[in-house]
């Protein structure tokens, strides 16, 4: 059999621990995990956090975060607190609080969200709502890829005093 600690040193004989999973503190501190090499079609509910490292096609909703991996392909719609994208994304994000683009990571959709981050090496095809809680100015953001707004600036008419001033 084994010796006392001979298994301990082999990554592939132990589970993935809770605190090897980078979340941000949730309601629930459980991860699920769907490992490389895992497919899965279908929905997809989690009552805590949710890591991918394999393939998912259908429906993703997790009341804490989900994390996508480097090695992730995932064709869904995703409804979660926080989302991180570090692989392929194909579908809609709707984020309560934050979505990331890591660097690597790539989104053909729409994203929704209060806070959008898009790091450099990420690419970003689709459209951004960025909520904004109520009282505040919303902002919005078209997509963007590699972290690189294509956004127009906003044309404005000028005002008569303006006007005036170039009369003169």
């Amino acid at each position: 059999m084994f010796r006392r600690g001979e298994a301990e040193d082999r990554q592939e004989d132990r589970p993935i621990e809770t605190k090897e999973v980078r979340m941000s503190d949730g309601s629930s501190s459980e991860v699920t995990v769907i490992g490389q090499g895992a497919r899965l079609e279908g929905s997809v509910v989690s009552a805590g956090s949710l890591r991918i490292d394999g393939q998912v096609k259908g429906k993703i909703t997790a009341d804490g975060d989900v994390s996508l991996s480097s090695q992730s392909q995932v064709e869904a719609d995703i409804n979660a607190t926080n989302v991180t994208v570090g692989g392929k994304f194909k579908g809609n994000v709707n984020a309560k609080v934050r979505a990331e683009l890591s660097k690597g990571g790539r989104v053909d959709g729409n994203i929704t969200s209060k806070t959008l981050v898009v790091s450099e090496g990420a690419i970003f095809n689709g459209q951004s709502l960025m909520d904004q809680p109520p009282g505040q100015a919303s902002v919005g953001a078209s997509g963007a890829t590699s972290g690189m707004s294509t956004s127009e600036p906003a044309k404005t008419e000028p005002t008569k005093s303006e006007e005036a001033a170039k009369a003169r």
